[in-house]
């Protein structure tokens, strides 16, 4: 099961990796300065740690759901526990992750469409760049003001706005 934190947590570590591995830039001025996250990203053509740890999920559950029903491993992934959980958000199952993915994708029908590798291999294909899978982190909304008249001058060296 991959959490938010774990998430987050490879994200970095692979920044960290690529910056070593492109090494540093040179600004046209001569200075040296190391990749930002954007230029990484482009590098890397939307590609990242955590769609392609999806796409070799989706890969798995299908080589698993392609097994015999009698296939320990299979109903394994598939039981679901009888027992009542403790009160609170009920903790995600790693099935309930592919599914969710899944969703996102939009993929309808998928149980079937596994039995077809040619069609699967090119849905665990997309998954590597899908922009729906990015990382489930919470994003920071921006605070913004809206201005609807906005005159800046100097006076006595102290910048003023009137709104």
């Amino acid at each position: 099961m991959l959490t938010m934190s774990d998430e987050n947590q490879l994200k970095i570590s692979e920044r960290k990796i690529l910056r070593k591995i492109y090494g540093p830039m040179q600004n046209p001025d001569g200075t040296w300065r190391i990749k930002t996250n954007d230029e990484l990203r482009q590098k890397m053509k939307q590609e990242d740690i955590i769609r392609f740890i999806k796409s070799q999920r989706l890969r798995w559950v299908a080589h698993v759901m392609r097994m015999e029903n009698t296939s320990t491993t299979r109903k394994i992934t598939e039981w679901k526990p009888y027992k009542t959980r403790p009160v609170g958000r009920s903790r995600l199952r790693w099935m309930d992750q592919v599914e969710e993915d899944l969703r996102r994708m939009k993929i309808i029908g998928w149980r079937v469409k596994i039995e077809d590798r040619q069609v699967w291999n090119r849905i665990v294909e997309q998954t590597k760049t899908h922009p729906g899978l990015q990382s489930q982190q919470k994003k920071k909304k921006k605070k913004t003001c809206q201005i609807k008249h906005l005159t800046a001058f100097r006076t006595a060296g102290v910048a003023k706005l009137i709104f």
